[in-house]
């Protein structure tokens, strides 16, 4: 996933000025076509994560099967279930 800190919320949402300055700066020039839209997964999580903040989340979700949505939130619920675990593990024997 990408560094970039996103505010993604239930409701979509116009940017700030400095938001979209900042967002403007990090899109693709372009779009390309290579297998599948824009270049690489970089490109596509940014623009991903511009087209959620813009949208929000209960847009989103019609898309798919929300069985499937929800299986993939299970599942990111457990990871970052699992690594607090592991920090929490790191740190008592820190």
């Amino acid at each position: 996933m990408t560094q970039e800190r996103w505010d993604i919320r239930r409701e979509g949402r116009h940017w700030t000025r400095e938001e979209s300055e900042r967002r403007m700066y990090q899109a693709p020039e372009q779009i390309e076509f290579v297998g599948g839209i824009f270049a690489g997964e970089s490109e596509r999580l940014k623009v991903l994560g511009m087209l959620l903040e813009n949208l929000g989340i209960d847009k989103v979700v019609r898309f798919g099967n929300l069985e499937d949505w929800k299986a993939a939130i299970a599942d990111q619920e457990r990871e970052v279930k699992r690594i607090a675990a592991l920090r929490r593990g790191i740190d008592d024997h820190s």
